[in-house]
């Protein structure tokens, strides 16, 4: 295949930026995406390579773009195809580059996705291995009719990667998922701990079996020592990995619509009703009898429909777990819920769930730096009839992780926040959303909440400081050098403007929630 090959594909949408006939005939080897400033060390010569321009800034000089250029022509790459979608367009100072550098650049719109470019490579590819006796740089014949006839099979991803690259001479070999999850190992592969196997989801040595998949969801074909194989082959090989992959994504999609019909039931149906149509559901799901539960809802980027994925992944590293994973037609966008079945930890004594995914949750978050990955965790529901409340709490405790209002609770509001965790006032108080804080502080403290008056914001300090000194005149009068009779009048004027009598504990705890809602 050949770069001008692919102009003519009306499906891929591709706009010629700058070529002559010499680079438009160029045979294209293989495919590489990559978003780093310098790729050269990862490329082979032949192969085209894709980017989504990331590396690149609006501010960043010429020089910039000619590194990078002219890392592709040292690398032997026959073309760049680089996206649209960062930028809005395809900078010109790239374009001058290739000029110089005499490397084709064409440019993706938004709707054509890499992984659309890349199948169609690799299939226009082994369409032509098929018609002819295999290349130095293909799959053996035998080998592709094998591993095709395990792929209808519907073979384990264990089976499918040893027959892979049993042709190679059986190297160790694994599947991982991005936050290192062993999918796949062969049998010469040790096991591999999940956070060494994070850190060789970025080596070198490893290839992204489906580059399009969410940043959560995607797998990744290490090989920990060097193999003398050609790169292509490698692909091809990913490519065999990804068509199973695939086929897991569907009936994963399937679970999905499941799910939402459990989540949608637990949201709507009264307690009366419950019993017989949440049993149905939750055996639909996989779940039945796997009481107590657990809800966790998670939140992402509104535009980003890889939370689910997300999701998905953390909950895999759950032993013995059953989960199902949905939305919520009420949900935000880029909201997902799962329940949990947490019965083997209930038999256990012990639910674990929030530490492990706690400790997850960073390398989780890593994986999409950009997008703020924010969860809530229920306490187990016991039976089903109490999967309402749980999924009240997981939301409830959604709001607190998202929530940066209320002072001295950073620890309490990570990304990944229990119900468990909330256990003092001001904790609490970052469950409830922002506006109805903002208006019960306001309505509260009445007067008090105009930050524009002096003499006011004067008159909250010191109630504050009072609250904070559990109502002692006398700390109160230390800690803001004040004569106790001044202390004693502006405490009178606060109780004045609100209407509340600072001698009782329960107005104190209105004032000191209204403070903490501000």
């Amino acid at each position: 295949m050949h770069v001008e090959d692919l102009l003519r594909l009306e499906s891929l949408d591709l706009t010629l930026l700058w070529g002559d006939r010499p680079q438009l005939t160029r045979e294209i080897s293989g495919v590489t995406a990559t978003d780093l400033e310098d790729p050269g060390r990862f490329l082979q010569r032949g192969e085209l390579v894709l980017s989504g321009l990331v590396w690149w800034a609006p501010a960043d000089d010429e020089a910039k773009a000619e590194r990078f250029v002219a890392a592709l022509e040292e690398a032997g790459a026959v073309a760049l195809l680089a996206g649209e979608e960062t930028h809005g367009g395809v900078p010109e100072v790239l374009v001058e580059a290739c000029r110089r550098h005499g490397i084709a650049i064409l440019s993706v719109p938004v709707h054509t996705s890499f992984r659309a470019v890349t199948d169609t490579v690799y299939l226009r590819q082994w369409g032509d291995l098929s018609r002819r006796p295999a290349a130095p740089y293909a799959l053996p014949e035998n080998v592709r009719a094998e591993l095709s006839r395990l792929l209808a099979e519907g073979t384990d991803p264990d089976t499918l990667l040893t027959r892979a690259v049993a042709h190679l001479g059986a190297p160790p070999a694994y599947v991982l998922s991005a936050t290192g999850r062993t999918i796949a190992r062969t049998p010469t592969a040790a096991p591999l701990p999940a956070s060494r196997a994070a850190e060789a989801v970025t080596a070198p040595t490893t290839l992204s079996v489906d580059p399009d998949a969410s940043p959560y969801g995607q797998w990744h074909l290490h090989l920990p020592e060097p193999v003398e194989t050609p790169p292509r082959m490698l692909h091809e090989i990913a490519e065999v990995l990804a068509q199973h992959r695939r086929s897991a994504l569907r009936r994963e999609t399937m679970a999905r619509g499941r799910a939402t019909d459990l989540l949608t039931l637990i949201d709507t149906l009264s307690s009366a009703a419950a019993p017989a149509a949440l049993g149905r559901a939750l055996e639909a799901c996989g779940l039945a009898e796997q009481d107590p539960y657990t809800v966790i809802t998670v939140k992402g980027q509104a535009d980003d429909d890889g939370t689910a994925d997300a999701l998905t992944e953390a909950l895999h590293h759950l032993p013995d777990c059953g989960f199902a994973v949905g939305r919520l037609p009420t949900a935000e966008p880029g909201e997902a819920t799962a329940v949990i079945g947490t019965r083997a930890f209930a038999e256990a004594g012990e639910n674990p769930i929030a530490t492990t995914l706690k400790n997850l949750w960073p390398t989780l978050q890593s994986r999409n730096a950009k997008v703020p990955l924010h969860g809530g965790i229920s306490t187990p529901a016991t039976t089903p009839a109490t999967l309402k409340g749980a999924l009240t709490q997981a939301r409830y405790a959604l709001t607190a992780a998202r929530s940066r209002q209320a002072p001295g609770t950073e620890a309490l509001t990570s990304n990944l926040t229990a119900i468990d965790d909330l256990t003092t006032l001001d904790a609490l108080l970052t469950g409830i959303p922002a506006d109805v804080r903002t208006a019960f502080g306001i309505h509260a403290l009445g007067p008090l909440a105009d930050d524009t008056n002096p003499s006011y914001r004067m008159l909250l300090e010191t109630l504050d400081v009072f609250l904070t000194h559990n109502g002692s005149w006398a700390r109160t009068a230390e800690a803001l050098h004040l004569h106790v009779n001044t202390v004693h009048y502006r405490i009178q004027r606060v109780e004045m403007l609100t209407g509340r009598d600072l001698a009782r504990l329960d107005h104190k705890l209105d004032l000191k929630a209204a403070l903490l809602c501000r």
